[in-house]
């Protein structure tokens, strides 16, 4: 039920953003004091702090030993593009798109790299595309969390063991919350800035045996920037899989990472931050089923992400209202909470339908997602009246 009342709880920490997102519970500048600074990342500390971030990746996120491992440039948008610009163009390409970044990759695909045989399997915000139609025979890109629509592929049962096409996989908001089905999974991208709270900048490219093979089997049509380059005379740089980066990273960053993976191997490792970001998203759900206004823009139960959690505006004053007035109507919700110092950037992205999106990742602390709850009523019902006031 809405609420016109302030409500007398507030959050401890209103950082809600769906990226970068909270840090970890207990973080401070203090934690970072042991980052290498003024030091080349190549002397032996740097790259020893590089390897140790390598290592406790494949720890936390349980990927498997035959896998690499490499920290890259330019966020996890730099790593799909090294992926989709170094491995495609050998078969046809399905492309896998629900939202606004699959689609991202649709556009790369078609208009950057030209690719002729490029299917577009896709489907509105709120859905999962027809999963069954994708024909694994040709290498698929695909989202495994919609970051801006909050609907997830629930697992990995959908892709066969025997596909000869290889799997490219954007996993940014579903790493270290979501289990990802490495066995079905050719190649993997996150950034940091998402479920362990660290900061932009980098992003992180796992590949499987099958992915390097391809590396070093074929070579793409267009020239690589340097940038992108993973093999050098046909085989595959190893170094940067080894904490030899292709660019300088900052070292302050690799350390914030560092502490973020110590942090998660104290809360129980990759069950528990899966158990964190599930017990969050319990609070949103159950605040959805109890509203007569809000409900969830993943309209399946199974899809529905445990860390970007979008909402829509159901209430019939609202929906009877034009696309631009219920941005405008979602937008002053938004800034009234921000004003309030109750909940920070948590609007709908900006080509999703208008609504709110709520970070539910493990570095939020399900205490604060329960003190929100009567802020969002307090935002809807203080908008409501307003409109009604105008009318």
């Amino acid at each position: 039920m809405t609420d016109h009342h302030t409500p007398g709880l507030r959050p401890a920490n209103p950082h809600f953003s769906s990226g970068p997102c909270a840090k970890r519970p207990g973080w401070s500048l203090e934690a970072l004091g042991d980052a290498s600074l003024g030091r080349s990342h190549r002397a032996k500390i740097g790259k020893a702090k590089l390897a140790e971030a390598i290592d406790l990746t494949r720890e936390v996120l349980q990927v498997p030993a035959d896998y690499r491992i490499g920290i890259v440039p330019a966020s996890d948008t730099g790593a799909v593009e090294m992926a989709l610009w170094s491995l495609l163009g050998a078969r046809g390409v399905d492309m896998v798109a629900w939202e606004s970044f699959g689609s991202g990759w649709v556009t790369d695909v078609v208009k950057q790299l030209k690719l002729e045989d490029s299917r577009l399997i896709g489907a509105p915000y709120g859905v999962l595309p027809d999963l069954s139609s994708i024909d694994f025979d040709r290498d698929v890109v695909f989202t495994w969390n919609g970051t801006t629509s909050g609907v997830r592929v629930p697992n990995g049962d959908f892709i066969p063991a025997d596909r000869k096409g290889l799997t490219i996989c954007d996993a940014t908001s579903a790493a270290f919350a979501q289990k990802l089905d490495f066995e079905k999974l050719d190649v993997v991208t996150f950034s940091w800035q998402k479920v362990l709270g660290g900061e932009g900048a980098h992003g992180i490219l796992i590949l499987s045996p099958r992915a390097v093979e391809r590396l070093e089997s074929y070579k793409p049509a267009w020239p690589l920037p340097k940038i992108f380059r993973l093999t050098s005379g046909g085989k595959l740089i190893e170094g940067i899989f080894k904490g030899e980066t292709i660019n300088t990273p900052s070292m302050l960053c690799v350390e914030d990472y560092l502490d973020a993976l110590k942090w998660a191997k104290s809360t129980g490792g990759l069950d528990g931050l899966m158990a964190r970001a599930d017990a969050n998203f319990a609070v949103l759900d159950r605040f959805v089923a109890s509203s007569d206004w809000a409900g969830h823009l993943a309209v399946d139960p199974a899809t529905r992400s445990n860390t970007s959690v979008c909402l829509s505006i159901i209430d019939p004053q609202f929906i009877a209202l034009d696309d631009k007035a219920q941005a405008a109507f979602a937008k002053a919700m938004v800034d009234a909470l921000d004003r309030e110092g109750v909940a920070y950037d948590i609007g709908s992205y900006r080509d999703a339908p208008a609504g709110l999106r709520i970070w539910a990742g493990a570095t939020v602390e399900t205490g604060d997602l329960e003190a929100l709850m009567p802020w969002l009523d307090w935002a809807f019902a203080t908008r409501k009246a307003a409109l009604k006031a105008a009318a």
